[in-house]
């Protein structure tokens, strides 16, 4: 019989928030590891929210991540009010926890892993923008795996 301290596993969508774009990737508990899905469109009048049912009903994670992005000095940034709006509203719309995560520099650690891919030879297509902000919620993905440890 499993130990009843032993939890399990959870199915996660992050999300890397952005003006224009929010990179979507999902992971689960038990393997830790993020996989980039996709990017929604986000514009003046706000995200793609049928996108995000999309997502939301394809994907039935259990809990959802939120890049929360600061300043290099750690204070928060001009967008940080926006991303955390976002993830009251995903918390209100979907009625799951929303837990939010320092994204400081995880679009420049994507990109930098997507270029070492296409140099290796293991990318075969260009990096394109939308491929940024889905790695880049891979790797607040895995800052929250980290710390949720």
């Amino acid at each position: 019989m499993p130990s009843a301290s032993r939890r399990l596993p959870q199915l996660v969508l992050a999300f890397d928030f952005g003006r224009r774009r929010i990179g979507v990737a999902c992971g689960d508990t038990l393997a830790r590891s993020a996989s980039p899905l996709a990017a929604v469109a986000n514009t003046a009048a706000g995200p793609s929210w049928s996108a995000v049912d999309a997502l939301m009903r394809d994907w039935r994670p259990d809990l959802i991540v939120v890049g929360l992005p600061y300043n290099a000095d750690g204070s928060e940034s001009g967008m940080s009010a926006q991303a955390r709006d976002f993830s009251d509203e995903l918390a209100r719309r979907y009625a799951l926890p929303v837990h939010l995560v320092d994204e400081r520099y995880s679009s420049l650690e994507a990109g930098s892993r997507l270029k070492a891919e296409r140099e290796s030879g293991a990318r075969k297509r260009r990096v394109a923008k939308t491929d940024v902000d889905a790695a880049a919620a891979c790797v607040i993905l895995e800052r929250w795996f980290i710390d949720s440890t």
